[in-house]
């Protein structure tokens, strides 16, 4: 079980974003696998990953690539076992150039409260070091940080 479970209320389905965003942000790729079903499929750009493992080596994959990443995630819609959310999150690549990445995500829910479907369209922006908004040490955004909204984004 991985609460909260469907169905989600207002308060339940942004409880649910703040795990995952929480989770993203700990780039510990095991760890944030356990929130998906042992078969979850996951579209994510143009890859399409399924299952736990293939779910951990994408990830692994993603922040080898994807240095200082910072993630925030914004509730958007939800229905009984569905959440949308929006999401920017920012990082570097080897070269040390910055990029915001903006997108929006399609979860679908077992009833165990596991993700079995994520949909991800993403899109990244360079941006200049003097652009970054996310400043937090890495790990889990602080409280206190703004929102996506907040922040004009």
């Amino acid at each position: 079980m991985r609460p909260p479970l469907p169905p989600f209320t207002l308060e339940t389905a942004r409880q649910k974003v703040q795990a995952a965003e929480n989770g993203w942000n700990s780039r510990d790729p095991a760890a944030v696998a356990q929130a998906y079903t042992p078969d979850s499929v996951w579209r994510n750009r143009s890859d399409f990953v399924t299952g736990r493992e293939a779910i951990v080596a994408f990830l692994t994959r993603k922040w080898d690539k994807e240095q200082e990443y910072r993630l925030i995630k914004e509730l958007w819609a939800f229905t009984d076992n569905r959440i949308a959310v929006r999401f920017a999150y920012e990082w570097r690549d080897a070269t040390g150039t910055w990029f915001r990445s903006y997108g929006n995500e399609n979860w679908q829910f077992n009833t165990e409260g596991l993700m079995e479907w994520r949909l991800a369209s993403i899109n990244d922006l360079p941006i200049s070091e003097s652009e970054r908004l996310f400043f937090w040490p890495l790990g889990a955004r602080p409280a206190d940080h703004p929102s996506l909204s907040a922040l004009g984004l």
